[in-house]
């Protein structure tokens, strides 16, 4: 087996450590053609990743250009303790205020806030639904 195949997660520690991370970078490609990086709080829905941000935002007006993103989840402050996860992703922009209030509130709930988010509090936003075409992970901890 080669190391990377001997570093790669399974599809169940994938699904785990997504589940535990707490902020995924997103890199969507500004219309000078540099990637654009963002930090977002996340929710898993099916093992994909649903997030909401102000439909004015950069990483919108990307998307909208160009669906195409990459996603990263990544722990660790030693080399041997390094973890994470790139997923290859199409975005789906969704703008129904009832669809962007119940992502609201799924981050609301998790992240600790709690409370429900309404349509009307959810309406300068959008709920972006990250559609993954590829997964590449590794642990370093399995070195």
């Amino acid at each position: 087996m080669n190391r990377r195949a001997a570093i790669a997660m399974s599809e169940a520690e994938v699904a785990a450590f997504l589940d535990a991370g707490r902020v995924i970078t997103v890199a969507t490609l500004g219309s000078d053609g540099w990637p654009h990086l963002m930090p977002l709080w996340y929710v898993l829905r099916d093992r994909e990743c649903w997030a909401w941000t102000y439909a004015k935002s950069q990483k919108v007006r990307n998307l909208e250009r160009d669906a195409r993103c990459t996603l990263q989840v990544e722990t660790g402050d030693t080399y041997d303790q390094l973890r994470g996860v790139m997923l290859k992703c199409a975005a789906a922009i969704h703008r129904d205020p009832e669809v962007v209030a119940r992502v609201g509130t799924e981050l609301a709930a998790r992240y600790g806030g709690g409370g429900h988010v309404t349509p009307a509090q959810a309406a300068k936003r959008v709920a972006l639904h990250f559609v993954v075409k590829d997964v590449a992970s590794f642990d370093h901890r399995k070195i």
